[in-house]
């Protein structure tokens, strides 16, 4: 695969780039944060820690991807988030219901009650919240 097409396939269809897994558990952690240095974020992460110049490397990453900025202090960078955990989450998912099950979100929760991963305290939950919707959608 070219780098190119690499690039490509990282890209979801609303133009967001998705994120690896390191990528992603550097971005939890500075959700959470809302802000952190380079070391901080190192100290968040579970062991086995990763060396501090692979987080500094997938900071640097992230920025260029347009997930991060930061702010200097001298020579000291504070990293926030540009892209918010919702925003992330909302084109993610968005772009897997696509991908894994041609845009249908019936089939997409479907697939979760069939495989039977959810408990029927899950599916009466789910059930609340299709009728909390539509209760908004109709105006009620």
């Amino acid at each position: 695969m070219t780098s190119t097409m690499a690039r490509k396939a990282e890209t979801t269809e609303s133009g967001m780039r998705e994120l690896t897994r390191a990528e992603l558990q550097v971005m939890q952690i500075l959700w959470d944060k809302k802000e952190a240095m380079t070391r901080q974020v190192l100290e968040a992460m579970p062991e086995p820690k990763p060396a501090f110049n692979t987080v500094s490397t997938v900071i640097r990453v992230l920025e260029t991807k347009g997930f991060v900025s930061h702010k200097a202090f001298g020579t000291t960078y504070v990293y926030f988030p540009v892209v918010q955990r919702g925003e992330y989450t909302s084109r993610f998912m968005r772009n897997m219901v696509q991908n894994f099950f041609g845009g249908s979100r019936s089939a997409f929760i479907s697939f979760f009650a069939e495989q039977e991963q959810m408990t029927a305290e899950e599916r009466d939950e789910l059930h609340r919240l299709m009728k909390k919707v539509e209760a908004r959608k109709t105006g009620m």
